[in-house]
């Protein structure tokens, strides 16, 4: 009786926490379909949203700088956060210890601390390396702050790996750069995808560090939606957040579906 009431009440939980969680996304994709520009009253079914987001041009500019930061950060900073992962896992003592903390402290370091340092930087190199802020600077950015959350990802796949595994490979003929990329590359891959989703998650998700590196003309979704607020959100924004939470959804689908069929053919 104990365990049944247990159990019940583990679950009822578990449901409360997922009520709070999705309640405003789907709240937010219903009211994209709602024919007034107000979420505090239901005007019937429309597309006109979705219509007017394809006729935005501010928005789809917005959405472009967005992907294509998101992109290139989320891919430099999983190059070189999986190599400085391999470096550190590698290391001992004092030096790992110091090293580790580093690497803590962007991730605990509050937003504003990070975009106010970085832009203080930029204001002191930008003129001797002939850049201006814009673009350049936002991506650079946001490989700067994306880096910490790949190592912090892939650390734990290293420490997963079998002992003494890359000794073997060594032992059997296998050279420094055949063993990384046949033996340690392979084992740490699921952490190398999910740091590189997480990179791209963090990038797409920015405004503090966005706004405080951007420069005039560049702007990303989130900096956009800021500006909108002032006057009152756009609707269109409800419909872009719906087919963007869509397109995660489908691509997570995937990738679990992916991931089921793979261990299915081991078992």
């Amino acid at each position: 009786m104990l365990n049944k009431i247990s159990s019940f009440i583990k679950r009822f939980y578990l449901l409360i926490i997922f009520i709070f969680l999705y309640t405003p996304i789907v709240t937010l994709m219903v009211f994209s379909f709602n024919d007034s520009k107000s979420m505090g009253q239901w005007k019937g079914f429309t597309l006109r949203w979705y219509q007017e987001l394809m006729q935005n041009d501010r928005i789809l500019l917005a959405l472009k700088t967005t992907l294509i930061i998101a992109v290139i950060a989320s891919v430099v900073a999983t190059i070189i956060g999986t190599f400085a992962a391999i470096g550190i896992h590698k290391m001992r003592g004092f030096k790992k210890k110091a090293l580790l903390n580093i690497n803590y402290l962007p991730v605990l370091n509050p937003d504003i601390v990070t975009g106010i340092s970085l832009m203080s930087l930029f204001i002191f190199v930008t003129p001797y390396l002939n850049i201006e802020f814009g673009f350049t600077t936002m991506l650079i950015a946001h490989i700067t702050f994306n880096i910490p959350y790949v190592v912090l990802s892939i650390l734990p796949k290293l420490k997963q790996m079998p002992t003494n595994i890359e000794e073997a490979a060594l032992d059997l003929g296998a050279t420094p750069l055949y063993t990384l990329r046949k033996i340690v590359l392979p084992q740490i891959k699921p952490g190398i995808f999910a740091g590189m989703l997480m990179a791209f998650t963090m990038s797409i998700d920015d405004f503090v560090i966005s706004f405080f590196t951007t420069g005039p003309g560049v702007t990303n979704l989130s900096i956009e939606i800021y500006s909108m607020a002032r006057k009152g959100i756009n609707p269109s924004i409800n419909a872009l957040s719906t087919l963007m939470f869509i397109i995660v959804l489908i691509l997570l689908l995937i990738v679990n579906r992916k991931d089921f069929s793979t261990k299915g053919v081991e078992k």
